[in-house]
């Protein structure tokens, strides 16, 4: 089988995963359960982030970062124990693909942020609200896919 043949068969794979997880109640609890974290982890996130720029004064990329640190650390520790319940897999291993999967959705976000106020020219909370929800699917199908498989 060539490369693309094997591509193209984890694809086929993948999506008969998901439509076989979209058929069952537990998989839309789960993701009830993450999206109350993320909400939570939004609010941190966008406090962190006006704290940062309005009290601190930081460039709003910072702030950004900031508050991408803080809202991660809560997220990972609200998801493990309560959306995916722990798993046997090592903790320290989650935290790393945690954090792997959130630095993807962050590294989008912030390009997305940037983009929204520069030549945007929306209000940098605005812009921030708007780019951490579009980066919010990534997370969720990270999360659950990899990190908490």
């Amino acid at each position: 089988m060539s490369s693309s043949e094997t591509a193209v068969a984890r694809g086929g794979a993948l999506v008969t995963r998901v439509r076989r997880g979209v058929r069952h109640p537990a998989n839309w609890l789960q993701l009830a359960r993450f999206s109350a974290v993320g909400a939570t982890g939004y609010v941190v996130n966008l406090a962190t982030f006006t704290l940062c720029l309005k009290q601190l004064g930081l460039d709003y990329r910072l702030a950004a970062t900031a508050a991408f640190l803080v809202a991660v650390t809560s997220n990972f520790v609200w998801n493990r124990r309560w959306t995916f319940e722990p798993s046997p897999r090592a903790r320290h291993m989650q935290a790393l693909r945690f954090f792997a999967v959130s630095a993807a959705a962050f590294a989008f976000s912030v390009a997305l942020l940037q983009l929204l106020v520069e030549p945007g020219g929306l209000p940098h909370v605005l812009a921030q609200a708007l780019s951490v929800a579009a980066a919010t699917p990534v997370t969720f199908a990270g999360n659950k896919l990899w990190t908490f498989a």
